[in-house]
């Protein structure tokens, strides 16, 4: 146990390290990787998608006779998750990606293809600057030109700014507070004065109902003292008494028991 932490090994004194056997291994040989998609892809055999990220077991091997700048080239081996195609893609250290090989198709590499297709627009540029010096002249005026446009540009973006820097900010804020309270109290006052004309209103009916009901009040009672003044006690005794002119005539006596009376009818 106590040589478990040993760093420095023992070596005797006739040792010769050039007799140690040399493993032989074949230059494409593969070995088994844990790695993830490097990019979006689509299955050709059963058009499976395949997301970035995803992770795989694979195998790895360098790519024999292409390199790129003495960097090795590595291409990798997998299998489609749904119908376990064989899908290949390698390393493109040129440009700090990965490429597809077979088996599948890459998506969303619209940017890729923008700058290749700059590229070869620059290069077929420089082909046609070498043959051609006219060309040359050509598109320099050309660059001339488009550097003087950007150039104008750039100066009325720095005349902006310049002039949006000269706003005062906190005066445009204070005056639009002071316009919201302008426009608060105009708001109130013309609250105010339309509860005042709703209570004025209100008011002048309340008045006008009043007025109205004393007067149909005094009305009634001036019927009824009409009416009582007219009206005596002792009608009700002569509403119904027939007259003398008729033939009748009231005829009263006297006894023990007080005042009666009785109709005599006249005879003719």
């Amino acid at each position: 146990m106590s040589e478990r932490k040993v760093l420095n090994k023992y070596y005797p004194p006739d040792f010769d390290p050039s007799k140690i056997p040399k493993l032989k291994l074949p230059k494409d040989r593969q070995y088994v990787v844990r790695l993830m998609a490097p990019f979006n892809m689509r299955c050709k055999t059963c058009g499976e998608y395949i997301y970035k990220g995803k992770k795989f077991n694979a195998r790895k091997e360098t790519v024999q006779n292409e390199t790129y700048m003495g960097l090795p080239i590595f291409r990798f081996y997998i299998k489609c998750t749904r119908c376990l195609a064989e899908i290949t893609f390698k390393t493109d250290p040129e440009n700090t990606d990965y490429a597809m090989e077979h088996g599948a198709t890459r998506n969303f590499q619209a940017e890729k293809l923008i700058e290749e297709e700059e590229k070869r627009i620059q290069q077929e540029r420089e082909e046609e600057e070498l043959n051609n010096p006219m060309k040359v002249l050509e598109n320099r005026t050309k660059d001339s030109k488009l550097e003087m446009e950007v150039l104008e540009n750039l100066q009325e973006l720095k005349e902006l700014n310049q002039r949006q820097a000269l706003v005062d900010f906190e005066g445009m804020i204070d005056q639009y507070r002071e316009m919201e309270k302008r426009e608060r109290e105009r708001e109130k006052e013309e609250d105010e004065r339309e509860m005042k004309e709703m209570l004025d209103r209100a008011l002048v009916k309340r008045l006008r109902e009043s007025d109205s009901d004393s007067e149909t009040e005094e009305e009634s009672s001036s019927k009824q003292s009409n009416k009582s003044s007219s009206d005596k006690p002792t009608d009700i005794l002569t509403a119904d008494k027939p007259t003398e002119a008729e033939g009748v005539s009231w005829r009263g006596e006297v006894d023990g028991r007080g005042v009666s009376g009785r109709w005599v009818v006249k005879e003719h």
